[in-house]
């Protein structure tokens, strides 16, 4: 297929998740309520730590903010599974498979509308989190945070439809989401590595996703240096070559 034939079919997938997103908008609240939850209820637990010696920040709002927007495009991309699950059980998917259409062209088309998609949680934290205190990071913050979430959400994304090729079926959902919800759980998203004692600093240390958090928080806590953000785009471009390689492969063994 030409240059030209793969954008449409790309653009037809996003299309598709669009009208699916304005037809069925609550298939959006689960992406949205988790991390919503989870910010104002860590908050009114864990706020008090900012007064701990070695805190960076002035506000917990502000430091925990990123860590809900992360989530956030988690759950957003393991929703693509769940997604990608159903159209397979429906027998839509096999239609997909069939047609000349690359398999990176359809998995570009799936991650894609995901990364679009992650804006509607980070959207709606925001809304809810300055009001509350949290710093407003400024538009070149923003930019920053929004493409960083938009990366997460293409990372958990791959992850769920490497699960839903494996199991196709929506019972698999649970997994997909326990995986970036884990992955994102064990950073510094709740404290700074020099507060986190034993095991939970040895994996935050080792764990890639905890750069990523590291750079879309600098714009709520600070200013904006290459030394902090850098490390959070190569750690994602890590984790989506990992996981777009587990999906493509699965894609191919599916059409079989």
């Amino acid at each position: 297929m030409s240059a030209r034939l793969n954008l449409a079919v790309i653009g037809a997938l996003l299309s598709r998740s669009r009208n699916e997103l304005v037809r069925v908008p609550g298939a959006a609240i689960p992406g949205v309520l988790a991390p919503t939850i989870f910010f104002l209820g860590i908050n009114g637990v864990f706020g008090k730590l900012i007064e701990l010696r070695g805190f960076e920040a002035d506000s917990y709002l502000s430091f925990v903010i990123p860590l809900s927007i992360l989530q956030g495009a988690g759950f957003t991309g393991a929703a693509t599974g769940v997604n990608m699950a159903r159209d397979i059980e429906q027998g839509w998917f096999d239609r997909l498979l069939v047609s000349p259409a690359p398999r990176w062209v359809i998995l570009a088309g799936l991650v894609g509308s995901a990364c679009i998609r992650a804006l509607v949680p980070l959207t709606i934290l925001l809304l809810i989190a300055i009001p509350l205190g949290a710093s407003w990071p400024g538009i070149g913050g923003l930019l920053l945070v929004a493409v960083l979430a938009m990366g997460m959400a293409a990372v958990a994304a791959c992850w769920a439809t490497t699960l839903a090729l494996k199991f196709k079926s929506q019972s698999a959902a649970p997994i997909m989401q326990a995986g970036t919800f884990v992955a994102i759980l064990f950073t510094t998203g709740y404290a700074p590595l020099v507060l986190l004692q034993g095991w939970l600093r040895e994996i935050a240390e080792v764990n890639p996703v905890t750069d990523v958090i590291e750079a879309a928080r600098q714009p709520f806590i600070g200013s904006i240096t290459w030394a902090d953000t850098w490390p959070g785009f190569v750690a994602l471009g890590f984790l989506l070559a990992a996981m777009a390689f587990l999906s493509l492969r699965g894609m191919r063994r599916t059409a079989l």
